[in-house]
């Protein structure tokens, strides 16, 4: 027994059930009332700057054709805001610390291939292979993130010659990591042949006393076995059985002086006699559809991670309009009127000459007066 230690685990989101928009429908209409109002807000604006545009825009009494855009901005960036910020609250945590309960109510038992055909280096999809224990590990990896560890203990049993429990019911997915990891356990086994029998024997006698549809079985081996396993009747306790497939299937690699490979046959017998799924693991892992069957597997929450990825983006699209909109209009929004030609302008209208003064028409019979300017006096 391991001392079970706290660790993170992901919540699932409370409107994981909802469809998109996914948000509460009081949170929607909320941030359609706040466009609203600030639709509203903008047209009062609007209406009120049009009785002083020309004092406002110059002589053309209009500012720029853009700037017809950011009511409506506006407008739509204060509705993403209320909408993004309502549905973050509304979220639960990503993460939160979690003391595992005491009584787990799901069990994964790993049957792990502990032989040392498992050290053979012919695994995996990339052209620089690895051991088919150490690739095993990786693929058994891929269902442990998606198990709820809160509610879940693992156990792991080796089988070699014989079969030995080498964890029971632990949370601590550090520990399944290094058990994984390509450790050589073969050293704690008499040699001989590999009995794939012994360890799903002792696998479904640990699992006897569990809970009534609580486990996965899942067995990892490359095939290489002696002799085929016996037909074994399930406990009730068992869920689901997966038999994953290790090594390379098409070429041999001599050891110890016998050609070892994956026995894709006998490990399909196996499954068959397990009433469970064989898969090929050793260029892949397991498939998106596969895990999502299975009855242990937690959801993935990846509808409550796009929901909070949208109310990021909204949040940040929204603050980042609203708080730009008026610096931006403010040096940028009136037309500039040329400071060169407006001097000219100035200069052009002070040099000419004074043109409003008219002299005085000549009476008739009278010579013209010299100048118009001349007042006559009195005699």
């Amino acid at each position: 027994m391991v001392t079970p230690v706290v660790i993170a685990v992901a919540a699932p989101a409370a409107n994981a059930s909802a469809t998109w928009p996914l948000a509460p429908m009081h949170i929607l209409l909320g941030a359609i009332a706040v466009a609203l109002l600030v639709g509203l807000a903008e047209w009062l604006h609007a209406r009120r700057v049009a009785r002083v545009a020309r004092l406002a825009f110059g002589p053309s009494g209009s500012p720029r054709i853009w700037t017809r855009a950011v009511p409506i901005a506006r407008s739509v960036a204060a509705g993403l805001l209320a909408w993004g910020l309502g549905t973050l609250a509304s979220l639960d945590p990503v993460e939160v610390d979690a003391q595992p309960a005491k009584n787990a109510s799901k069990h994964l038992l790993l049957c792990f291939d502990a032989s040392p055909s498992m050290h053979i280096v012919d695994a995996g999809p990339e052209r620089e292979k690895v051991s088919r224990a150490i690739w095993g590990g990786k693929v058994v990896q891929g269902i442990l993130d998606r198990l709820d560890m809160e509610t879940t203990r693992v156990t792991v049993v080796a089988f070699y010659t014989d079969a030995l429990p080498v964890v029971r019911e632990t949370f601590d997915k550090e520990v399944i990591r290094n058990i994984l990891d390509g450790l050589p356990m073969y050293a704690a086994f008499q040699p001989g042949g590999t009995d794939v029998s012994k360890g799903i024997a002792e696998a479904l006698e640990i699992a006897r006393p569990w809970p009534k549809q609580s486990t996965l079985l899942v067995v990892v081996s490359d095939g290489d076995t002696a002799a085929a396993p016996a037909a074994s009747r399930l406990p009730s306790a068992i869920a689901n059985t997966l038999v994953i497939g290790v090594g390379d299937t098409n070429r041999a690699t001599t050891m110890w002086g016998r050609p070892s490979r994956q026995d894709a046959t006998s490990l399909r017998q196996v499954a068959a006699r397990l009433g469970g799924l064989y898969h090929d693991g050793n260029r892949k892992h397991l498939p998106s559809s596969v895990l999502e069957g299975l009855s242990m597997i937690q959801p993935r929450p990846g509808s409550d991670l796009a929901l909070r990825d949208a109310a990021l983006f909204a949040t940040g699209l929204g603050a980042f309009t609203l708080a730009f909109a008026t610096p931006l209009l403010q040096f940028a929004g009136r037309r500039r009127w040329p400071r060169a030609a407006g001097a000219e302008q100035r200069r052009t209208t002070a040099a000419q000459p004074e043109t409003n003064i008219r002299p005085l028409p000549a009476s008739a019979g009278q010579p013209p007066r010299s100048s118009a300017h001349t007042l006559e006096t009195p005699a």
